[in-house]
């Protein structure tokens, strides 16, 4: 009789989307900026450095969707922008995400 493996926790989700920007897209990871489970599914937008720059103001850092299933294997990943570091953006309704 085979069991079905434990949903992880959301620290590990966390750590695991942290893992493939650096990983998979060859990114440094800045932050997490939502973090969404829906339909057996994690959905983790990570903030990574694109490029470096001098004042770091300038850097440039892209929004990435890091999608896993509900063990934290990957299923895909998306860029959704790129953005200065001095750019301020104020999430939107539906950006702002509540885990229960």
């Amino acid at each position: 009789m085979e069991t079905e493996k434990p949903n992880l926790s959301l620290e590990k989700i966390c750590n695991q989307a942290l893992s493939v920007v650096k990983k998979y897209i060859s990114k440094e990871p800045e932050t997490i900026i939502s973090v969404e489970k829906k339909e057996g599914e994690w959905k983790v937008t990570v903030e990574a450095l694109e490029r470096k720059a001098v004042p770091d103001t300038q850097d440039l850092l892209g929004r990435y969707v890091i999608r896993l299933n509900k063990n934290g294997e990957l299923i895909g990943w998306k860029q959704k922008m790129i953005k200065k570091r001095a750019d301020r953006m104020m999430p939107t309704e539906e950006e702002w995400t509540i885990i229960t």
